[in-house]
């Protein structure tokens, strides 16, 4: 797992063998901050990084420059991991040890865009939930992006805020937007 781009370009980082992730792969990595970079100025976003588990996608938010991101992983090992790094390297992530479904049904956080990173082993109803639910709370600024990756097994282009979806692979990412 490495930084793509920013301040701390080319960094690898190793997470520790123990913690049960799976992190989003450094090609399908790149390839979703090019369309991000198109789009989003990072100096001036606010990231929700949901399932963070090792942070890497909060990681290469912050070496881009974004100052407002919260992690939210239910894992205390990643949690742990996430805050080592962010003393390591200087970032300034918020991480909340949380079941996520407590925490965006719970959270006054907007955000520009929403990342969601759940174990693939999801039904395709668990992975909706947290689209349904973030729209339900209004938990996106207006021209934010709510990203879900998941396998390609999953189908989730039924949800109405569904807009489209990129394929990296066995990667998938789905992107959802507001009305």
């Amino acid at each position: 797992m490495r930084i793509i781009s920013g301040k701390h370009k080319g960094r690898r980082l190793s997470a520790p063998k123990n913690l049960p992730v799976r992190p989003t792969t450094d090609m399908a990595k790149e390839s979703l901050f090019n369309i991000l970079n198109n789009t989003y100025y990072f100096e001036d976003l606010e990231v929700l990084d949901l399932f963070s588990g090792t942070g890497n996608i909060s990681f290469e938010f912050a070496s881009r420059g974004t100052q407002k991101i919260t992690s939210v992983d239910k894992h205390y090992g990643c949690i742990k991991y996430i805050n080592e790094v962010c003393k390591e390297f200087d970032f300034d992530i918020n991480t909340i040890k949380s079941d996520v479904y407590k925490f965006i049904d719970k959270t006054k956080i907007q955000a520009d865009i929403i990342f969601a990173d759940p174990p693939y082993n999801f039904s395709d109803e668990d992975f909706s939930k947290i689209a349904t639910i973030i729209f339900e709370k209004d938990l996106l600024n207006e021209e934010g992006l709510l990203i879900i990756e998941h396998s390609k097994q999953t189908k989730l282009n039924d949800h109405p805020n569904f807009s489209y979806e990129k394929r990296y692979g066995g990667n998938v990412f789905s992107f959802f937007e507001k009305d």
